[in-house]
């Protein structure tokens, strides 16, 4: 069957699917790293009455993906987060491509700039 082939309930199930696979692979990742913290900092003694303040580290792409396979847990959820923001963004890339499927020009033109605006909030955003 060719995804040209498929109804309007059959592309509402894909996108569910979508949804689906991004969250819990986005759960599952961000909750083996915060196991993994847990039992690095387990006899950590929080000091409440100083407030330090910190940026933190966040990880490039590239940095991101070689801490992740040393199996670094504040790696792991931000990889963690990082796919739960890329799963609605995949919903909606895969919108543009099943209206363009359909030849609905409408839809692709509000999909495709839904899609822009997401990417730009995304990559420049401050």
């Amino acid at each position: 069957m060719k995804f040209t082939d498929l109804n309007d309930e059959q592309v509402e199930g894909l996108i569910g699917q979508v949804l689906r696979i991004g969250t819990t692979v986005s759960c599952g990742i961000t909750f083996i790293g915060l196991c993994i913290f847990m039992v690095h900092n387990a006899r950590a003694i929080p000091h409440y009455h100083i407030f330090l303040s910190s940026l933190g580290q966040f990880y490039g792409p590239s940095q991101l993906m070689q801490h992740v396979m040393q199996g670094q847990a504040t790696a792991l959820i931000e990889l963690g987060i990082l796919i739960l923001i890329a799963t609605p963004v995949a919903r909606v890339a895969f919108l543009v491509i099943a209206f363009a499927l359909e030849r609905d020009h409408m839809y692709v033109g509000v999909s495709a700039l839904v899609l822009v605006i997401l990417l730009y909030s995304i990559f420049f955003s401050q």
